[in-house]
Protein backbone atom coordinates (compact mmCIF):
# COMPACT_ATOMS: atom_id res chain seq x y z
CA UNK A 1 0.00 0.00 0.00
CA UNK A 2 1.34 3.51 -1.26
CA UNK A 3 1.71 6.46 1.41
CA UNK A 4 -1.42 7.78 -0.38
CA UNK A 5 -3.22 4.58 -0.02
CA UNK A 6 -2.54 4.41 3.33
CA UNK A 7 -4.07 8.13 4.12
CA UNK A 8 -6.98 7.70 2.39
CA UNK A 9 -7.56 4.57 4.23
CA UNK A 10 -6.80 6.94 7.53
CA UNK A 11 -8.95 9.54 6.19
CA UNK A 12 -11.98 7.23 5.22
CA UNK A 13 -11.68 5.86 9.21
CA UNK A 14 -11.49 9.39 10.15
CA UNK A 15 -14.91 10.35 8.42
CA UNK A 16 -16.59 6.97 9.63
CA UNK A 17 -15.28 7.67 13.30
CA UNK A 18 -16.48 10.99 13.18
CA UNK A 19 -20.20 10.59 11.52
CA UNK A 20 -20.45 8.12 14.06
CA UNK A 21 -20.38 9.91 16.64
CA UNK A 22 -22.15 13.24 15.58
CA UNK A 23 -25.12 10.84 14.13
CA UNK A 24 -25.46 9.00 17.77
CA UNK A 25 -25.60 12.67 19.18
CA UNK A 26 -27.76 14.50 17.04
CA UNK A 27 -29.00 11.28 14.54
CA UNK A 28 -28.79 10.96 10.84
CA UNK A 29 -31.18 13.75 9.61
CA UNK A 30 -30.00 15.82 11.93
CA UNK A 31 -25.78 15.48 10.50
CA UNK A 32 -24.77 17.39 6.89
CA UNK A 33 -22.04 16.15 4.95
CA UNK A 34 -20.65 19.74 5.72
CA UNK A 35 -20.86 19.07 9.44
CA UNK A 36 -19.05 15.81 8.64
CA UNK A 37 -16.15 17.98 6.59
CA UNK A 38 -15.54 20.57 9.35
CA UNK A 39 -15.60 18.14 12.35
CA UNK A 40 -12.86 16.04 10.56
CA UNK A 41 -11.09 19.05 9.36
CA UNK A 42 -12.42 19.36 5.53
CA UNK A 43 -14.70 20.80 3.34
CA UNK A 44 -18.00 19.32 2.44
CA UNK A 45 -16.58 18.87 -1.51
CA UNK A 46 -13.30 17.32 -0.48
CA UNK A 47 -15.57 14.79 1.72
CA UNK A 48 -16.88 13.52 -1.84
CA UNK A 49 -13.70 12.02 -2.68
CA UNK A 50 -13.74 9.53 0.01
CA UNK A 51 -17.88 8.75 -0.28
CA UNK A 52 -20.67 9.35 -2.18
CA UNK A 53 -22.62 11.55 0.28
CA UNK A 54 -24.32 10.36 3.63
CA UNK A 55 -26.09 7.33 2.80
CA UNK A 56 -22.84 5.53 1.75
CA UNK A 57 -21.31 6.76 5.16
CA UNK A 58 -23.92 5.23 7.09
CA UNK A 59 -24.45 1.59 5.25
CA UNK A 60 -20.40 1.46 5.53
CA UNK A 61 -20.31 2.18 8.88
CA UNK A 62 -23.17 -0.69 9.75
CA UNK A 63 -22.32 -2.89 6.85
CA UNK A 64 -18.52 -2.87 8.16
CA UNK A 65 -19.18 -3.44 12.10
CA UNK A 66 -21.70 -6.25 11.08
CA UNK A 67 -18.82 -8.18 9.34
CA UNK A 68 -16.32 -6.99 11.42
CA UNK A 69 -18.94 -8.81 14.38
CA UNK A 70 -19.54 -12.04 12.49
CA UNK A 71 -16.34 -12.55 11.00
CA UNK A 72 -13.98 -12.33 14.57
CA UNK A 73 -16.93 -14.18 16.16
CA UNK A 74 -16.36 -17.25 13.71
CA UNK A 75 -12.86 -16.69 14.64
CA UNK A 76 -13.50 -16.91 18.54
CA UNK A 77 -15.85 -20.19 17.65
CA UNK A 78 -13.22 -21.80 15.62
CA UNK A 79 -10.82 -21.70 18.24
CA UNK A 80 -13.15 -22.21 21.43
CA UNK A 81 -12.30 -25.70 22.86
CA UNK A 82 -15.96 -26.69 22.96
CA UNK A 83 -19.73 -25.05 23.18
CA UNK A 84 -19.36 -23.65 26.85
CA UNK A 85 -15.57 -22.00 25.92
CA UNK A 86 -16.95 -20.74 22.34
CA UNK A 87 -20.02 -18.72 24.35
CA UNK A 88 -17.43 -17.53 26.62
CA UNK A 89 -15.63 -16.30 23.83
CA UNK A 90 -18.18 -14.99 22.05
CA UNK A 91 -19.45 -13.02 24.84
CA UNK A 92 -16.31 -11.80 25.37
CA UNK A 93 -15.83 -10.32 21.98
CA UNK A 94 -19.35 -8.76 22.19
CA UNK A 95 -18.76 -6.92 25.47
CA UNK A 96 -15.50 -5.75 23.77
CA UNK A 97 -17.65 -4.33 20.68
CA UNK A 98 -20.10 -2.89 23.34
CA UNK A 99 -17.66 -0.88 25.88
CA UNK A 100 -15.66 0.45 22.48
CA UNK A 101 -18.62 1.17 20.16
CA UNK A 102 -21.53 2.84 21.72
CA UNK A 103 -21.93 5.55 18.89
CA UNK A 104 -22.41 2.69 16.63
CA UNK A 105 -24.94 0.66 19.28
CA UNK A 106 -26.91 4.14 19.02
CA UNK A 107 -26.72 4.85 15.26
CA UNK A 108 -27.74 0.98 14.51
CA UNK A 109 -30.99 1.04 16.80
CA UNK A 110 -32.01 4.61 16.18
CA UNK A 111 -31.16 5.41 12.26
CA UNK A 112 -31.53 1.58 10.64
CA UNK A 113 -34.59 2.75 8.55
CA UNK A 114 -32.15 5.38 7.07
CA UNK A 115 -30.20 2.55 5.42
CA UNK A 116 -30.16 2.70 1.60
CA UNK A 117 -32.07 -0.76 0.76
CA UNK A 118 -29.02 -2.84 -0.24
CA UNK A 119 -27.31 -1.71 2.83
CA UNK A 120 -30.22 -2.74 5.22
CA UNK A 121 -30.50 -6.13 3.14
CA UNK A 122 -26.91 -6.89 3.87
CA UNK A 123 -26.62 -5.84 7.52
CA UNK A 124 -29.87 -7.92 8.08
CA UNK A 125 -28.33 -11.16 6.64
CA UNK A 126 -25.14 -10.40 8.72
CA UNK A 127 -26.94 -10.16 11.74
CA UNK A 128 -29.33 -13.59 10.47
CA UNK A 129 -25.35 -15.56 10.53
CA UNK A 130 -24.88 -13.61 13.67
CA UNK A 131 -27.33 -14.64 15.82
CA UNK A 132 -27.08 -18.35 13.95
CA UNK A 133 -23.38 -18.63 14.90
CA UNK A 134 -24.64 -17.49 18.68
CA UNK A 135 -27.79 -19.94 18.99
CA UNK A 136 -25.93 -22.81 17.21
CA UNK A 137 -23.46 -23.31 19.98
CA UNK A 138 -26.42 -22.54 22.71
CA UNK A 139 -28.23 -25.53 21.31
CA UNK A 140 -24.58 -27.39 21.67
CA UNK A 141 -24.39 -26.65 25.23
CA UNK A 142 -27.93 -27.52 25.77
CA UNK A 143 -29.57 -29.93 23.23
CA UNK A 144 -32.65 -29.79 24.62
CA UNK A 145 -33.24 -25.95 23.47
CA UNK A 146 -34.62 -25.28 19.90
CA UNK A 147 -33.55 -23.47 17.10
CA UNK A 148 -36.19 -20.42 17.86
CA UNK A 149 -35.13 -20.61 21.15
CA UNK A 150 -31.50 -20.51 21.49
CA UNK A 151 -32.00 -17.27 18.60
CA UNK A 152 -34.25 -15.76 21.57
CA UNK A 153 -31.72 -16.14 24.21
CA UNK A 154 -28.91 -14.79 21.35
CA UNK A 155 -31.12 -11.97 21.32
CA UNK A 156 -31.58 -11.15 24.59
CA UNK A 157 -28.23 -11.66 25.24
CA UNK A 158 -27.52 -9.20 22.42
CA UNK A 159 -30.14 -6.53 24.62
CA UNK A 160 -28.13 -6.88 27.99
CA UNK A 161 -24.60 -6.24 26.35
CA UNK A 162 -25.80 -3.24 24.11
CA UNK A 163 -27.20 -1.65 26.80
CA UNK A 164 -23.65 0.42 27.31
CA UNK A 165 -25.29 3.63 25.52
CA UNK A 166 -27.26 3.66 29.17
CA UNK A 167 -25.54 1.56 31.83
CA UNK A 168 -21.92 2.49 30.62
CA UNK A 169 -21.44 4.30 34.22
CA UNK A 170 -18.49 2.24 35.48
CA UNK A 171 -14.49 2.29 34.91
CA UNK A 172 -13.91 -0.13 31.75
CA UNK A 173 -12.68 -2.81 33.31
CA UNK A 174 -15.46 -2.88 35.60
CA UNK A 175 -17.63 -2.49 33.13
CA UNK A 176 -16.86 -5.06 31.25
CA UNK A 177 -16.77 -7.76 34.07
CA UNK A 178 -20.13 -6.38 35.05
CA UNK A 179 -21.33 -7.16 31.43
CA UNK A 180 -19.98 -10.36 30.80
CA UNK A 181 -20.78 -11.79 34.53
CA UNK A 182 -23.95 -11.07 33.98
CA UNK A 183 -24.42 -12.28 30.25
CA UNK A 184 -22.80 -15.89 30.68
CA UNK A 185 -24.85 -16.35 34.24
CA UNK A 186 -28.52 -15.25 31.79
CA UNK A 187 -26.88 -18.12 29.88
CA UNK A 188 -26.57 -20.71 32.47
CA UNK A 189 -23.06 -20.43 32.43
CA UNK A 190 -21.08 -20.36 35.61
CA UNK A 191 -18.89 -16.87 35.86
CA UNK A 192 -14.98 -18.27 35.90
CA UNK A 193 -12.98 -17.46 38.68
CA UNK A 194 -12.54 -13.95 38.06
CA UNK A 195 -16.45 -13.67 37.29
CA UNK A 196 -15.37 -12.89 33.57
CA UNK A 197 -15.69 -15.23 30.47
CA UNK A 198 -12.15 -17.28 30.11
Amino acid sequence: MTGAEAEAVTRREQILGTAATLFARRGFHGVSVVDIGAACGISGPALYKHFTGKGQILAEMLVSISERLLTVGQDRVRAASGPADAVRRLVDWHVDFAVHHQALIIVQDRDWSSLPDAARDRVRTLQREYVDLWADQLRLLDPGVGVADSQARAHATFGLINSTPHSGLLPEARMRTLLAQMAVRALGLPADDRGAPS
